[in-house]
């Protein structure tokens, strides 16, 4: 990712395609967001652990 996105906004990204289903290219056109940099983000396990383990979800 050529970019530095914040955990809070990978975070969001691996919810809209992993939870609500959204496509990497709804994604791209709503966030502006290229799909490599959508597809590291969800595609990489560790990179979801850590996104999760520093913005743990809200009660």
């Amino acid at each position: 990712m050529s970019q530095n996105y914040t955990p809070e906004f990978k975070k969001k990204i691996v919810r809209l395609h992993e939870e609500d289903g959204r496509t990497y290219k709804s994604i791209t056109a709503e966030y502006g967001v290229s799909k490599a940099s959508i597809s590291k983000v969800v595609n990489l396990p560790k990179g979801r652990q850590r996104i999760q383990q520093r913005m743990p979800d809200k009660p």
